[in-house]
């Protein structure tokens, strides 16, 4: 099913595996192709090429923009609508997409997650909160390890969410009530416990359709959720 969906990312973060990109460069007097740094946006490009035959797509941050560059009128024309016009937002975790030298309030993803998942009103019509899904990108090693931990003695995983946004973090395992065992003394969660899900973007690529599907599933029973809003 076609879907309009707004992508939320950190545009430039390098701790993602090498995916070979170059770039033309004049050097020595003449324009030749060099290996670049692979960035998270690069990623973006393959998620829309993988994509595009079947949705709309709009994209978040852009090479060098910072939030606080743009004033509340061009925030609501550039952003606000394009997500309001979107029925998911795609989350792209990524190892370094915080900037811990920033509040979060000035970073443009924790800024799209909060306004994907308020109800507005324009012009007498209500719009309904997004579905929000969070795809994690592998780091720099090929590796889950900076947000999954495997613990295979309870057939479980463990989410780093102290490593994401503190909106994000909020908004998982926030289900209102929540299924749980206990195993060696840990708490574990089972089912549908966030309104933010994750995947990884290994599985995502094999199956988008189901886990779109599946965060749109969870946005129609966002009554279930204690889904938090605010960025303080």
């Amino acid at each position: 099913m076609a879907r309009n969906i707004f992508i939320s990312y950190k545009y430039g973060d390098t701790l993602v595996p090498d995916l070979n990109k170059t770039e033309l460069q004049f050097i020595g007097g003449r324009f030749q192709y060099v290996k670049r740094q692979t960035r998270v946006r690069d990623y973006v490009d393959e998620l829309q090429e993988h994509l595009k035959k079947d949705s709309h797509i709009n994209l978040g941050e852009k090479d060098g923009e910072s939030l606080e560059d743009f004033a509340d009128e061009t925030i609501r024309t550039q952003l606000k609508e394009k997500i309001r016009g979107s029925s998911i937002t795609l989350v792209i975790l990524s190892k370094g997409m915080r900037d811990t030298n920033q509040p979060e309030k000035k970073q443009w993803v924790p800024w799209e997650v909060s306004y994907s998942l308020r109800t507005t009103t324009v012009q007498n019509r209500k719009s309904q909160k997004n579905a929000v899904l969070g795809i994690v990108l592998p780091d720099e090693n090929s590796t889950y390890d900076w947000y999954y931990t495997e613990n295979p003695a309870c057939n479980s995983i463990t989410h780093n969410t102290g490593a994401l946004f503190r909106i994000l973090n909020k908004n998982m395992f926030n289900r209102k009530e929540s299924l749980t065992r206990e195993c060696n003394g840990t708490i574990i969660h089972k089912g549908e416990c966030s309104y933010i899900k994750t995947v990884k973007w290994s599985d995502f690529k094999i199956s988008s359709e189901h886990y779109i599907e599946k965060a749109i599933e969870i946005r129609d029973n966002a009554d279930d959720y204690e889904v938090i809003i605010n960025l303080d």
